[in-house]
């Protein structure tokens, strides 16, 4: 893959054989991609042509300057006979021919070395490791790939990319932040756990982002905080986050419901909280992740719960997918007692837990969000800042509204193929080579195809996040008839014993 200075602000990486000639695909593209910013690419393209083309030109009437000016000093100096005018034509003829010669062999070795693919060549050239950012902050200069030096060879290799400061967005609502961690080169298109090297930087709007490049170092690519964290409920969702937590060198305490799930991570250097107060009490920051609301509002407001650890200064995230009634109600309890509450919820599952690559969608306390950046690069590639409590929830419940549509969608497509008589396996390959072509396309219709159900996301979660999505729409009478309708699909697999499945196995409810 290669590094793309274009596209510097996205932190872009490019597979090689995705590359095409400019002029040739000029005009296709900018039909294809009308966005801002792409725009802005091509421009700078254009710009660097034009420089490009000037400086030949330049060149090159400096060049026949030169030869005119060595030319009339050769006729002031030469005699005047015609036998040497004749020699020394000869003697021209020769230099001329050998010039031709030594073209040739040039041209040849540069035929030679562009048959060489360009990552093959930049692996030749430069031991450098890709994908480093600066050491300085104030540094602008954009991360060069040892691929893209290999690229720059040649006619470009004079040229020096000047970057400009990235102007804010104009339309941005100003109560949107996020941090943006890049994804960058992996073997294969497959969730894999990255570590992180944390690069901050002060946007001209005053927000802050935080990017991470991929270092693929272990332990210590970011430094955790030297707050005290805890961590309650140890589900599929909760087991992943704190394992990199710990891994980040995180300090982690853990409680859990049934708590012989807190064995595996006291040996992995935990701490064991007996009661949720305790952990509370004990640390300074303290996450939970549970299944809905009511256990949400049991573990705080429950017997030993939460809010008997709170008192001011103690700050509390509750990661749970939730409705915003709820989460409104937890922050209210956890402020009166002089604490500070962010919400937090995750877009993902296990698979990605476990990578450490959620997606996190917070709201609430904005100190406590940047207080919490070491835990979210630990435990995500992506975290937004989404404003007042409430909003992340709401959020949340909308994505996974889509998702669980697209999911039902997905089985209804193919239990329609197989009753048509069409393979369900030529329907996938069709939909992966699609604008449809995700892993999660993937990943669910090959679930359906071999039978394996084991859950990544319990199929119960995401019938109760329709559930409460609808409920979201009915409360600002807003229709949702496609999210009404697959939540019936759900109820029926729930109906069919399917709860503790995962999400896919709502295919079975088309089948029976």
């Amino acid at each position: 893959m290669l590094w793309c200075p274009v596209f510097q602000e996205l932190s872009a990486w490019i597979k090689v054989e995705q590359l095409k000639p400019y002029h040739a695909h000029k005009e296709e593209m900018i039909k294809i991609n009308k966005g801002k910013r792409f725009q802005q690419a091509v421009d700078a393209v254009e710009e660097f042509l034009r420089r490009a083309k000037g400086k030949d030109q330049t060149s090159s009437h400096n060049s026949a300057d030169d030869k005119n000016r060595r030319n009339s000093s050769e006729e002031r100096s030469r005699p005047n006979s015609g036998d040497e005018k004749r020699k020394l034509s000869l003697s021209e003829g020769k230099v001329k021919k050998n010039m031709g010669e030594g073209k040739k062999r040039v041209s040849s070795g540069s035929s030679e070395r562009g048959s060489k693919s360009p990552l093959k060549r930049a692996q030749e050239q430069s031991p450098r490791k890709r994908g480093r950012p600066p050491k300085d902050e104030k540094d602008l200069t954009i991360p060069e790939s040892s691929t893209v030096k290999g690229m720059m060879a040649g006619p470009m290799a004079a040229f020096k990319w000047q970057p400009t400061v990235s102007e804010p967005v104009k339309d941005a609502d100003p109560h949107f932040h996020h941090f943006l961690l890049s994804q960058t080169e992996k073997p294969a298109v497959c969730y894999q756990a990255i570590t992180k090297k944390l690069k901050i930087c002060e946007e001209e709007t005053g927000s802050t982002s935080i990017q991470a490049a991929d270092s693929t170092a272990v332990n210590g690519s970011i430094t955790p905080t030297d707050k005290k964290i805890g961590f309650l409920g140890l589900g599929l969702m909760g087991s992943g986050i704190v394992s990199n937590l710990l891994k980040m060198g995180h300090t982690v305490t853990v409680w859990n419901r049934t708590a012989e799930k807190c064995d595996l991570f006291i040996q992995e250097g935990a701490r064991l909280g007996r009661t949720p107060a305790e952990v509370v009490s004990t640390c300074d920051i303290t996450f939970a992740c549970v299944s809905d609301p009511k256990a949400a509002k049991d573990l705080v407001l429950g017997p030993s719960g939460v809010l008997q650890g709170i008192r001011p200064g103690k700050c509390y995230v509750d990661m749970s997918t939730v409705d915003a009634d709820t989460v409104t109600e937890l922050a209210q309890v956890i402020v009166s007692r002089g604490g500070r509450f962010l919400e937090a919820p995750v877009s993902g599952n296990q698979q990605l837990s476990n990578d450490g690559m959620l997606v996190i969608l917070a709201a609430g306390d904005r100190g406590l969000y940047e207080d919490c950046s070491s835990c979210f690069q630990a435990m995500g590639k992506t975290s937004f800042f989404l404003g007042e409590v409430g909003n992340a929830a709401k959020m949340m419940l909308i994505v996974n509204m889509v998702q669980g549509s697209f999911m039902a969608t997905i089985a209804e497509g193919l239990t329609l193929a197989q009753v048509t008589g069409q393979s369900q396996q030529t329907l996938l390959d069709i939909l992966n080579q699609g604008q449809l072509a995700s892993i999660f396309l993937d990943q669910k219709c090959q679930n359906i195809l071999q039978g394996n159900f084991k859950p990544d996301f319990y199929l119960k979660y995401i019938q109760k996040d329709l559930r409460l999505a609808i409920a979201l729409g009915d409360a600002v009478n807003h229709p949702t008839p496609m999210a009404a309708a697959a939540n019936e699909v759900y109820k029926r697999a729930k109906a069919l014993d399917q709860s503790d499945n995962d999400m896919s196995a709502v295919y079975r409810a088309y089948i029976h």
